[in-house]
């Protein structure tokens, strides 16, 4: 557990000076450059030297909005080890809430991955304070150049400057993605994410050890991957970053991990991705491939307790594995792969059962900004397949009366900035109230079954989790997002954008055909509604969808309907979409 002396710094200083190794690593004209722990440590010093000379005060807020990179990691390094606060920003935020972050935050200093995010931003009337970019010879390389020189000057400066930091003072001041409203400032302490970091990879201790290679490829800006860097650096890992999804098979291949973190859409694709090859090879493949996923399925399903497994089922699973499920490992680039984390939205127990089977091993984990984030975890020693694990070393939970997960612990945020009412309403005697229904048993193991204000009952008088309907139809390979409705209806209904590539080709539709004029064919509707229909056969009756509605374009975070971490805004889109709702459900009522 960590001690309670423990800052940022310290676990970073402690892990560069004392875990000699190559510590950071990126891909640079298609090769990986190297950065060890001696020169990541002098960068660090650097930008934290440079920062206070510009005359910013400990304390101080600084902005960072750029994309996965190594720059990222040293700058956010350097602005902790200056006493300054880390505001993490997503580089796809929409321009007026980038503006209030900003403005809210009071950020002194901005660092961006090029200089036309600042002209960007300034197109759209947004004022800047003093921004720095890593691209500009003039920006980042000419700041660090100058924190080189000062540490030349003064090489005690940056360890003085390390040792005046508190436990207490304040990190990282990152905001909420806000998918009801305005977001919120989550201020996070040094010692907050610093205990998070270090007990929530206590059970992987054995496993990632100094020099183990991990990938990074979720978004820095968002706090599941900000604190995961810790985390690594805890342990003395070598932290490869992936740059965009469309590098990550191939940095998976070079790289082979030993552990990764993702988020639940990934392991979705990428079962997707491996049923729509088979079924492009077309022949045996085609149909042995999606075989003996289901098989795999099934079995790891009667295995962990649901249900015998029998002898033709063990028969039908060791011929899957041996002719399909053991070529995904090296297939994917997995061969030292222990195994994957899963946060942020919730894992279907299907797909984990799924990769299971090809003894690839998913941890599912739960946690939320307001806590560092990590609230439980599964321990890969002992894995609890639909679950997310046990509360992590120091964590203390309990249930509300109305099953809400109440959480208490060192990892708990400090408040809402500029918020009292909100951090009164939020943490209550010391309990943080997370908002999710959650079920614990006797062994401590956690289930989240929903978002407490987006269960809705159906005019039967039986409350639904849209998350678990949501997670199940996204098992198809012809679903790319869904919203599940139906507050005082019947049955609940879907709205479905489509993975239109893949739903034109099944359907033989001209692929330049625009989605707009698609999603009115019945054929189209008739095949969605025979899917969705599907798959959620498993789900209790009055969960299962009936009905659905086909939205004529994906959403995206730039119309509004989607958040930075691409979470769905409920309200944004029913609002929107409210014409395509009522006659989705006026249409299932006349059925």
């Amino acid at each position: 557990m960590a001690h309670s002396s423990e800052t940022l710094v310290t676990l970073l200083r402690r892990s560069l000076v004392e875990m000699p190794r190559t510590a950071l690593a990126e891909r640079v004209d298609g090769e990986w450059s190297l950065l060890s722990a001696s020169e990541m440590l002098e960068r660090v010093e650097a930008v934290a030297l440079a920062i206070r000379s510009r005359g910013i005060e400990r304390g101080s807020r600084i902005g960072l909005m750029a994309n996965n990179c190594v720059d990222w990691i040293v700058t956010n390094f350097g602005i902790l080890s200056s006493g300054c606060v880390t505001v993490p920003i997503y580089p796809t935020q929409a321009a007026d809430q980038v503006e209030m972050i900003l403005a809210d935050s009071d950020a002194k200093l901005l660092f961006i991955d090029h200089p036309v995010v600042a002209e960007r931003l300034q197109a759209a009337n947004i004022t800047l304070p003093p921004h720095v970019a890593f691209a500009d010879p003039l920006g980042l390389p000419a700041l660090e150049a100058h924190g080189m020189a000062l540490r030349s000057a003064d090489p005690g400066r940056a360890a003085v400057l390390a040792a005046e930091i508190a436990p207490s003072d304040l990190a990282v001041l990152i905001y909420t993605s806000g998918t009801t409203g305005r977001p919120k400032g989550v201020m996070l302490s040094h010692f907050n994410i610093a205990s998070n970091a270090i007990d929530s990879f206590d059970t992987v201790a054995d496993i990632i050890l100094i020099g183990s290679p991990v990938l990074s490829m979720l978004p820095y800006a968002h706090i599941y991957e900000h604190t995961n860097i810790f985390g690594f650096f805890s342990l003395g890992a070598t932290v490869y970053v992936t740059h965009t999804p469309e590098e990550l098979l191939d940095d998976l291949r070079s790289v082979q991990p030993i552990c990764t973190f993702a988020v639940p859409r990934i392991f979705e694709r990428v079962l997707i991705g491996i049923k729509a090859t088979a079924k492009k090879a077309g022949g045996v493949r085609a149909k042995l491939v999606p075989w003996a996923l289901n098989v795999g399925r099934d079995y790891m399903r009667a295995k962990y307790g649901r249900g015998g497994k029998g002898s033709l089922l063990s028969l039908q699973y060791a011929l899957a594995h041996a002719l399909v499920l053991k070529k995904l490992r090296p297939m994917l680039g997995l061969d030292r792969l222990v195994f994957f984390g899963s946060g942020s939205a919730p894992l279907h127990e299907d797909i984990a059962y799924t990769f299971a089977a090809a003894d690839i091993s998913i941890l599912e984990g739960y946690g939320l900004s307001e806590a560092a984030p990590v609230v439980t975890c599964n321990d890969p020693h002992d894995p609890h397949i639909g679950t997310v694990g046990k509360a992590i070393p120091g964590v203390e939970l309990k249930l509300g009366n109305d099953g809400e997960l109440l959480v208490r612990g060192p990892n708990v945020m400090q408040g809402y900035y500029h918020d009292p009412e909100s951090t009164r309403t939020t943490i209550v005697d010391g309990w943080l109230h997370t908002g999710d229904i959650a079920t614990i048993d006797a062994e401590g193991v956690v289930k989240i079954t929903d978002r407490k204000k987006e269960l809705f009952k159906t005019s039967g008088g039986k409350y639904i989790a849209p998350a678990r309907v949501e997670s199940a139809l996204r098992r198809s390979a012809f679903v790319n997002q869904v919203l599940v409705l139906g507050a005082g209806h019947a049955h609940p209904a879907a709205l479905v954008s489509p993975n239109w590539p893949a739903l034109k080709a099944e359907l033989g539709l001209d692929a330049d055909a625009p989605t707009a004029d698609c999603a009115m064919m019945p054929s189209v509707h008739d095949f969605l509604t025979r899917e969705m229909i599907a798959q959620t056969a498993d789900l209790a009756s009055f969960e299962q969808i009936r009905w659905i509605g086909v939205l004529p374009r994906d959403l995206t975070v730039e119309d509004g309907e989607l958040s930075p971490t691409l979470k769905v805004k409920r309200r944004v889109v029913e609002e929107r979409y409210a014409a395509l709702i009522e006659t989705t459900f006026a249409a299932g009522a006349q059925r």
